[in-house]
């Protein structure tokens, strides 16, 4: 699957190279180094393409493009896979309410969140991954965990069992009861009769009249949700990969399945290192979400004239593990700090922008520390009185780290 067209990242290695990122790794509840002995390796979870991508999108996306250009800075080579997942329910249903074919839709809606990621300037993954074309992959993998007896039928219908893996449960860290109730929540099926645990996880949906299906040696049919990534992740990463990311309200269960699925089809090595999310942005007094329909999207922004580098800045903000309410005061803030950037960047000296660099590679350093990074560009803003030869390197900086250009545009 083709994905958009990034943008050239200026690099700041004539200073030395950035020391290493510090995630907050939710398997572990803490803080984790993340400096890869080579490559870095990150596999985010993408959109199932039935709508628009909305804020609480490029929130999660914007965090993972952060640590991206962390890693870049750090001297790393990174390998970044992001799926979508263009055959599921909610794509289905949408496009059965609408009158408008499932893969045409999803296209539809792929293509929008290119323009958007685009936009707002957010480096393209190496490898953009639909599940249609890994279906061979899903199937194998599938196969692979019924043939192990990590998996058995129910009514023709594929389930994974969770005693397949002794450390499931590792990235939730949730009782039986809480993930019975989030499964509910979450697009599982505890109550089905027949299934070994309430909380067991469909793997492969044999066909149903009306649906797409694929052939597999468990019979034709669609996977399930959580397979798709272990598959994808797998083929285009190997083993023990760096970080699997996404958004925090994929904890459990997606993450936790797609480790586990991983894992008990390796003979229980690991599937990564760390588990990095990002918190939920929410408005009008709820989390955004396409079920709820209160969806600010960044397309609709778009085409009201607001400026992409704007939003990018109003969305950095925030620390991309907090939860947090959107406002349109937010553009506004974000419109006037930028224009106070770039007229500061005129008037820096060299000893100083050489030390925002450190500083500001610091500041992302812990954790991606945004809110602490706008703080300290801020600062610097309210004192720039130099002679303008550190200008170019606080573009390079800003542009590197932050993804926002201080040029302004023509």
């Amino acid at each position: 699957m083709r994905s958009w067209s990034g943008v050239p990242v200026p690099s700041l290695q004539r200073l030395d190279v950035a020391p290493a990122v510090r995630i907050h790794d939710t398997a572990s509840g803490s803080l984790v180094e993340s400096s890869p002995d080579g490559a870095a390796r990150m596999y985010v979870c993408g959109i199932t393409p039935y709508d628009a991508t909305h804020l609480g999108h490029a929130n999660t996306y914007l965090a993972f493009d952060l640590l991206n250009r962390a890693w870049r800075d750090a001297g790393h080579a990174v390998s970044y896979v992001q799926n979508v997942t263009d055959v599921d329910d909610p794509l289905l249903e949408r496009a059965a309410a609408t009158g408008v074919g499932w893969r045409d839709l999803a296209e539809h809606e792929i293509e929008l969140f290119r323009e958007d990621c685009a936009a707002l300037r957010i480096l393209p993954p190496d490898d953009y991954v639909g599940v249609v074309e890994s279906m061979s992959l899903v199937t194998e993998l599938v196969q692979r965990l019924a043939d192990l007896g990590h998996a058995y039928e129910v009514d023709s219908d594929w389930y994974f069992s969770t005693l397949a893996d002794s450390r499931f449960g590792s990235v939730s860290h949730l009782s039986h009861d809480e993930m019975i109730r989030q499964s509910t929540e979450r697009g599982g099926d505890p109550e089905r009769s027949g299934k070994k645990d309430p909380v067991d996880c469909l793997l492969w949906r044999a066909e149903r009249p009306g649906e797409p299906a694929w052939e597999s040696p468990l019979g034709r049919g669609r996977p399930g949700w959580h397979v798709e990534c272990s598959a994808i992740a797998l083929a285009r990463l190997g083993e023990r990969f760096d970080v699997q990311g996404g958004g925090s309200d994929l904890v459990f269960p997606h993450h936790e399945f797609s480790a586990s699925q991983a894992q008990a089809a390796q003979d229980g090595s690991t599937f990564a290192n760390a588990y990095m999310h990002a918190g939920m942005v929410g408005f009008e007094g709820e989390k955004m979400s396409k079920s709820r329909g209160n969806l600010v999207k960044v397309s609709d922004l778009r085409r009201a004239g607001v400026d992409p580098v704007v939003l990018r800045l109003a969305l950095l903000s925030h620390h991309y593990r907090e939860d947090w309410e959107w406002t349109d005061e937010a553009l506004k803030t974000a419109e006037d700090r930028l224009a106070r950037w770039r007229d500061a960047v005129e008037h820096t000296d060299a000893a100083r922008a050489e030390q925002l660099v450190t500083d500001v590679r610091a500041a992302l350093a812990d954790d991606l520390d945004t809110p602490g990074t706008v703080a300290l560009l801020d600062e610097w803003a309210s004192t720039a009185d130099g002679d303008g030869s550190g200008a170019q390197l606080v573009r390079d900086l800003v542009d590197a780290r932050l993804g926002l250009p201080l040029s302004a545009p023509l």
